[in-house]
């Protein structure tokens, strides 16, 4: 281990550590990161000298911003082979994860985004403090809300899961633990000393986390939770975009303004894949999903030009292609969802 790792891993007082370590880049995942969390955990799930896996950042600006999405791109041009690399790597993790038989606490400082959601999603306990900004914000690169997206959104209180991997909007601390999003709330300023203090005690967690707890205030997505549950709902988009002109509340029009940004074909991606997760069998079989989605939406049109609009020319202005709602019928949805030939299909480690 070296402090230039892009994550740093060992053992402190019982604790499995995992830190990601690309502050200049938000701590955006690669597949040498996941895999290398991967190996650690690995390692780590049958030794008894590990109670529990924590999971931190370097730096001050955030927890991980999502995959690192110029590279997947790249990764997704020719034969897509840099990125289904990437996206079988990063779902295995997902899935070690979620099926991991320790108590994982992951420290959601700042920026939580994407991948970074992934990472903290399948925590036992997911800590907030009043830096932490948590998105799928998915759709507006032509792409989905995957690492889990469509395992977690869809069960969420109402129709919030819908709404977020939509809209892509962005939460705070106190709509995080509205949501269950996060476990627990630790004012910035405190976390150094809660790590040390976990660190400390690691069969005490909850004890831990209770002594630190802060007052995170009232939640703002309470004032519009019945409007997003009656606006949010059903199998078509279209659908969704009509409710919300018929309300015509000032938060309503601001939604469908927002929707009329995102990919027409990463929205119906989308609201399909929660629709179709929320009654899924296994976080597995939602990973599988997932991958085939990703595997195929990465080197679509859509991908390229929105990662061209957002990350690399920054021009905010995509075409999209299709360019309308109506123009992405079953056909091409019912494409993008079919199982791969069996030896191209995702499967967990």
């Amino acid at each position: 281990m070296t402090d230039q790792a892009p994550v740093l891993a060992r053992i402190e007082h019982g604790w499995g550590r995992l830190t990601l370590n690309r502050p200049k880049a938000l701590h955006a995942l690669n597949q040498e990161m996941c895999e290398a969390m991967i190996a650690a955990l690995l390692a780590w799930r049958d030794d008894s000298h590990v109670w529990a896996i924590m999971i931190d950042h370097t730096g001050e600006r955030g927890f991980c911003a999502g995959g690192d999405i110029r590279q997947i791109a790249e990764g997704g041009r020719g034969d897509g082979a840099g990125a289904r690399g990437f996206f079988l790597a990063e779902y295995r993790l997902n899935h070690l994860l979620f099926e991991y038989p320790k108590p994982i606490v992951a420290i959601m400082d700042g920026v939580t985004m994407g991948g970074g959601v992934g990472l903290a999603a399948p925590a036992r306990y997911r800590v907030a403090t009043e830096r932490t900004v948590f998105a799928m914000p998915e759709t507006g690169i032509g792409l989905f809300p995957d690492v889990g997206g469509g395992w977690f959104l869809p069960r969420l209180a109402g129709e919030t899961g819908v709404w977020l991997g939509l809209t892509g909007a962005r939460l705070r601390a106190a709509d995080c633990l509205l949501l269950g999003v996060a476990t627990n709330y630790v004012e910035a300023a405190r976390i150094e000393a809660l790590t040390f203090a976990l660190l400390q005690a690691p069969e005490a967690i909850d004890t831990v986390l209770t002594e630190f707890a802060g007052d995170v205030g009232p939640p703002p997505l309470a004032q519009v939770q019945d409007q997003i549950d009656r606006l949010f709902v059903g199998d078509r988009v279209e659908r969704i975009l009509e409710a919300l002109a018929a309300d015509g509340s000032d938060w309503a029009k601001s939604q469908r303004a927002i929707l009329e940004t995102k990919s027409p074909q990463a929205l119906k991606v989308t609201l399909r894949q929660l629709r179709q997760g929320k009654d899924g069998a296994s976080f597995a079989e939602e990973m599988a999903v997932e991958f085939r989605l990703a595997v195929r939406v990465c080197s679509r049109a859509d991908f390229q030009e929105g990662v061209r609009a957002v990350i690399i020319d920054k021009d905010n202005a995509p075409h999209w292609d299709p360019p309308s709602l109506g123009q992405v019928d079953d056909a091409l949805l019912d494409a993008l969802f079919a199982p791969l030939p069996p030896e191209q299909e995702w499967t967990p480690l």
